[in-house]
Parts: structure tokens; sequence; C-alpha cells
């Protein structure tokens, strides 16, 4: 089945999360590593939302968890991090096919977000790297986090699609393992430096995903009739 919508995983995917957030560490906290203390604050993320997606906390937005992991990365590294700061996540650039890919790809289907980001942030995040999506959905939308199914689901029923017409779109094979058992379509896009020149993971596809893809050009142009 052709998808009628693609619903897309963000941080890695879309943009380089990294290098951007060390751009805007680097501009306030100058004397820091800020390339690694943007791996740090990353590394606080999947933490972050276990606890919520384990049931130990309510959910919580994660525009407030990337500032409570702020202040613990910076804590931790003995300096104070102004509050502006937890917005460096609203300002990240995309990949350079990205904004072309999905403007083609828009031309025959639905694209949306299906983020753990906030709907507030997908959508200052969409302005300042002009991803011309169709509507906002992900874990606003569910109340909770990938990779629960719900997420992926909610995403579909939002769109009055079931999952058999929706295909995610990630980097990352955990988020398409658990997107394909949710019964969604899947297509993987490597962006073999998202974690940096020695990346070691993610690089390939480890299942037969519906469609891979070396780019979003690419998976338009596989995706047209």
């Amino acid at each position: 089945m052709t998808p009628q919508a693609l619903i897309f995983d963000v941080f890695g995917t879309c943009v380089d999360w990294r290098s951007s957030v060390a751009r805007e560490v680097g501009a306030v906290l100058p004397r820091v590593d800020a390339t690694a203390f943007a791996t740090l604050w990353r590394a606080e993320y999947d933490p972050a939302m276990a606890r919520i997606r384990d049931g130990g906390r309510g959910y919580v937005p994660l525009d407030d968890l990337h500032r409570e992991n702020l202040y613990k990365v910076a804590g931790d590294l003995g300096v104070t991090a102004p509050d502006s700061l937890s917005h460096a996540w609203e300002k990240l650039d995309p990949w350079p096919d990205v904004v072309q890919g999905l403007l083609a790809l828009k031309t025959r289907h639905i694209i949306a977000p299906c983020s753990n980001g906030s709907i507030a942030l997908m959508t200052r995040l969409a302005k300042h790297a002009a991803l011309p999506w169709d509507c906002i959905l992900g874990a606003d939308i569910a109340q909770d986090y990938k990779p629960k199914p719900g997420v992926y689901r909610a995403s579909c029923a939002a769109l009055r699609l079931p999952p058999e017409a929706v295909m995610m779109v990630a980097a990352h094979n955990d988020d398409l393992h658990a997107a394909r058992a949710a019964g969604l379509q899947t297509a993987f896009v490597p962006r073999p430096t998202e974690h940096g020149e020695r990346q070691t993971t993610d690089l390939v596809p480890d299942a037969d995903w519906d469609v891979i893809a070396t780019d979003f050009l690419d998976l338009a142009r596989q995706l047209a009739p």
C-alpha cells in the first residue's frame, strides 16, 4: 500500500541536534567543551522519558525535561547555565536534504513529525528550520513518549488513518521496530554523523524495512508513482 501519510522522527533524522546544540552552548558557555556538553545533555534525554514511560511520573512535556536535564548537566560540570539555553532545542538546523525532500514528499503525502518533542517545541523548530509540516503530531498528542506503541497509533488516529496507511520515517532502527509493531509502514534513512564522525550505531538498516533510502530526496523518488 502506498502510504497516505508520512510521520517522521525529528531529532537526528530531520535535524542535526549535536552540532546545533553545541553551537548554542558555545555562545553562552564559552569555557566549556560545547560538543561534550551537548552530548551529555542528550544522554539525559532517554532516562528522563523512561520514568514517564514506566509510569513513575506523569506526562511532562519535553521542554520541561530539557530544562531539568540542562540544570543537571551544568551542575555536574560545575557551571551555571541560563534558563534561556533550554531553548537550544528549538534552534536545530536541518540536514542538507531535508527541506527539499519534505517539500517533494508533501506534494503526494501528508507529512508530520512524530517526535517526542512537544507541539510548542516542534512548531518553533519548524519555523527555525523551515520544515514544511502539514500538522504537528507525536508525544503531546499521545501524552506519552516513543517507543510506546500508543504514540504511533495516536498520530495515525489524529489523521483518521489506519496504521497501515501511515509510514514512519526514522534514522533509528529501534524507532522503526516500535512503529512496525504498532502496525505502521517503515522507512529507514541513515544519518551516519548524528553522533559525530565516530558514530557506531544505526549506520545500516537492521531489518527489511519497507523502504531504505539514502536521504529524503531518495525517499521521495522511491515513493513517487
